[in-house]
């Protein structure tokens, strides 16, 4: 017994240089990308050994989950709002984790130490209870051993992420979907995009999807996301919409809404041509349809893929999003920007989709389109998507925008010929290039320049 005794007095397994480490990257980087790395791996706060780490990290998801920045400074505010601060150090100790590694860039390794220190510890702990259980005479060899097999898989269920579920699970969902399908016939049971014949194919936007909206440039492909992220916020039942613009500004996507949805030109407007009664008091009713609306825009740039994601999932937390609009693709940063710009579209294209199940919400990301459409002089196809590969692997549903196919058939004399900008309004045809769970086809569209508005196809109009 006395060499049991002297395996019990040794101290548990930890390192207090990783727990450091992992406090730090929280409180470098706001805690944003590092804390849900911290939820995904379930780390607690019981994961850290230390007690005053415990403390820290306790504030840290406290901090995270009120959606408010995680640093030195409110760390250690809220310590002291607690009665702790002195508990943990003071202000010197929260300096001094910070100052324990340059950058959060190695974080997922530290984050991992730690986790697997808590399952070592929580190992040491079971098996020296265990040990002693058996030098004290086992009664019931079935019921100890059954007690060990329990215990050692309850510790692996924590070390283990969630992914794999019983059948019975989904087959309750798609039961209740097959339900509710039956007993509504005809109605769009996903996102409405706001135009009547695209709902009509897809049945609405759905959860866990990623869908490609494609087009060249000048096409209107942000005018067709802000439409459609109108038609989500103004629903009936509002569904709470997160646009990312790495190109325009969140005023710039505002003043596109507000004129969009009231009719007035943009161009006109800002050229200040539009000061009459009438067009100030209609921009002012569209100024309080949107105050309320559920909808959110984050203008960053330069955001990777893992920063987006984050913020994604930090806002969702807070409250849960029905839709998320990305402006665009290709303006993505790869997590290691000295990789081929093709395995950095890859990285980028899994991650949009990773997202998209996470959140099971659908995510809409835009996306260019290469020249070779234009240079053959025929609407596009779904190799057109610039780095295509994986884009059109991981895709759900692939929108493609492009003048309509008759405006192809007569100006086949001259493939060089513009666009005739003299017409207020125009006919775009969105093809669907790829549909995982539905047919493909191509839906007309009206595109009104003057508003940078799309409606749906009437033939009067055009």
């Amino acid at each position: 017994m006395s060499k049991n005794s002297s395996e019990a007095s040794r101290e548990p397994p930890y390192s207090a240089g990783y727990e450091q480490a992992v406090l730090a990257a929280c409180m470098l980087e706001g805690g944003q990308e590092s804390v849900s790395g911290c939820l995904e791996l379930k780390l607690s706060p019981q994961s850290f050994y230390i007690p005053a780490h415990q403390e820290i990290f306790k504030v840290c998801l406290d901090l995270f989950k009120a959606g408010k920045p995680v640093n030195t400074l409110t760390v250690g505010e809220q310590l002291r709002v607690d009665g702790k601060l002195e508990r943990v150090g003071d202000y010197a100790y929260l300096n001094a984790v910070s100052d324990r590694i340059e950058s959060p860039a190695g974080f997922q390794f530290y984050a991992q130490a730690v986790k697997n220190l808590e399952i070592t510890r929580n190992l040491v702990h079971f098996f020296l209870t265990g040990l002693e259980d058996a030098y004290r005479g086992i009664n019931d060899i079935d019921q100890f051993l059954g007690n060990v097999e329990g215990r050692v898989l309850e510790i692996n269920r924590d070390r283990a992420v969630d992914s794999a579920v019983p059948f019975q699970v989904p087959l309750s969902q798609a039961s209740t979907a097959i339900q509710t399908l039956l007993t509504h016939p005809g109605e769009i049971n996903g996102v409405p995009s706001g135009f009547h014949d695209l709902d009509v194919l897809t049945n609405g936007f759905h959860g866990s999807e990623m869908i490609v909206l494609a087009a060249r440039p000048s096409m209107g492909k942000t005018a067709l996301a802000l439409n459609i992220a109108e038609a989500a916020v103004l629903n009936k039942n509002p569904v709470p919409t997160l646009f990312f613009s790495l190109e325009m500004s969140a005023e710039q996507l505002a003043m596109r809404m507000i004129c969009s949805h009231g009719r007035v030109n943009m161009t006109k407007l800002r050229a200040g041509y539009l000061r009459d009664r009438g067009t100030q008091e209609r921009l002012a009713k569209q100024e309080d349809v949107f105050k309320k609306v559920p909808f959110w825009i984050d203008e960053s740039s330069n955001l990777t893929i893992l920063e987006m994601r984050s913020k994604a999932r930090r806002l969702h937390a807070q409250q849960a999003l029905g839709l998320v609009i990305i402006d665009y693709l290709q303006l993505l940063s790869g997590t290691d920007p000295k990789l081929p710009r093709e395995q950095q579209i890859a990285e980028i294209s899994r991650g949009v989709k990773g997202m998209a199940k996470e959140l099971n919400v659908p995510v809409i990301v835009l996306s260019q389109l290469n020249r070779e459409s234009e240079k053959e002089h025929r609407q596009p196809r779904l190799s057109d998507l610039r780095e295509s590969g994986s884009i059109e692997q991981d895709a759900d549903l692939v929108l493609m925008l492009s003048k309509s196919y008759e405006s192809f058939k007569s100006s086949e004399e001259n493939a060089d010929a513009p666009e005739d900008a003299t017409l207020d309004a125009v006919v775009r045809d969105l093809i669907i290039g790829k549909q995982r769970n539905g047919p493909v086809g191509t839906v007309k569209l009206t595109y009104l320049k003057p508003y940078t508005r799309f409606e749906s196809f009437t033939a009067e109009r055009s």
